[in-house]
């Protein structure tokens, strides 16, 4: 049964990006297109999702904590993310290549995050997949601590912290991802480029991680090769 799953899901994958051209993910009405995945709704009764429409914009009000994901999955694509903290900075990010939910902390679903955590937008958080980069024991820490779960070396710092634009104005995140690999820009800057990932399809997801964020584009388009 499981074999047969595989061989059924795999051309969706390919057709949701390749068989088209730019398409929005976001359509400024509702969240169509996506599910909410936060766990504290399992049991606060009175808990409510963190992910908004606001003003034509898709709002992540960053508690409760959790994740909105993609109902499909995609393969060798380019996303482009306009967002802001209009407020307090803070945390958030954007997940590729996610799949299983809750694997780590018993939130995070599977993934490889592109931290978009003001003064760090563009960093690489492994979560339970792993990518390597150039200088890696510069920008990850000793390989003894190296790890994909709970208490391991999972980040994997950016080649810039100076490219995002002051506070409450927007930023502009392309994320290219080919294969197993995956390169990053924050407002035209290349702050990221990973490769040998652990896995290359899979959901997209934003993150409510403690700060509210806004974002008002998310556009998604099949790519062949990656950029420059």
């Amino acid at each position: 049964m499981k074999k047969f799953f595989l061989t059924f899901l795999l051309p969706s994958i390919i057709f949701s990006c390749t068989s088209q051209t730019t398409v929005s993910l976001f359509n400024g009405k509702d969240l169509e297109g996506w599910y909410v995945d936060v766990p504290a709704l399992d049991s606060i009764q009175e808990a409510t999702s963190p992910f908004i429409i606001r003003d034509g914009l898709l709002v992540s009000l960053g508690t409760p904590q959790g994740h909105l994901i993609t109902d499909k999955e995609y393969m060798d694509f380019r996303l482009d993310v306009e967002y802001r903290f209009a407020g307090e900075p803070g945390n958030c990010g954007v997940l590729v290549f996610a799949s299983t939910p809750r694997s780590l902390y018993k939130m995070f679903p599977k993934s490889i995050e592109v931290q978009m955590m003001h003064d760090n937008a563009g960093d690489f958080w492994c979560i339970v997949e792993d990518i390597e980069v150039e200088n890696m024991e510069e920008r990850r820490g000793p390989k003894e601590d190296w790890g994909i779960t709970e208490g391991k070396a999972r980040r994997i710092k950016n080649l810039t912290d100076d490219s995002e634009n002051p506070l409450g104005e927007w930023n502009h995140m392309t994320i290219e991802c080919l294969k197993n690999k995956i390169k990053v820009w924050v407002n035209g800057d290349m702050v990221n480029y990973g490769y040998n990932a652990t896995v290359d399809y899979g959901q997209i997801a934003l993150q409510a991680e403690g700060a509210e964020v806004e974002f008002r584009k998310i556009e998604l388009s099949p790519i062949t090769e990656l950029s420059n």
